[in-house]
């Protein structure tokens, strides 16, 4: 078996790699597969405000949730972008129609985090 050091978002993990054709004793039981895509969701209305990412970063609090009502000015997430904590506000007074994301998702600049109508 050989031992690796492998760095992951700034994060050193140690791994040890077995030859192919072996067990290790300890090794981890394979991830479960990732869950099927989530089915499309239906088109927003044609006055509802798209809510989109503005920086790559991680999804650390999701605020609302479809159905609550939010004024302009709401908080509706807190994403955290380069080593900073930062507050996504409501663009316009609605409902949440629709949210795309969850907490500890990461995120890409442009990214639909929300529908308003």
């Amino acid at each position: 078996m050989s031992k690796y050091l492998v760095t992951i978002n700034g994060v050193n993990y140690e791994v040890e790699v077995a030859e192919a054709g072996t067990v290790s004793p300890s090794a981890a039981p394979a991830a479960a597969p990732a869950p099927a895509p989530a089915a499309p969701a239906a088109a927003p209305r044609a006055n509802a405000e798209q809510v989109t990412c503005p920086m790559p970063g991680t999804i650390l609090r999701v605020c609302v949730q479809p159905g609550q009502k939010v004024k302009s000015g709401d908080l509706l997430f807190i994403l955290e972008a380069m080593k900073m904590e930062n507050e996504l506000l409501s663009p316009c007074d609605g409902t949440v129609a629709q949210v795309h994301t969850a907490q500890g998702a990461m995120v890409k600049s442009g990214d639909l985090l929300a529908v308003i109508e």
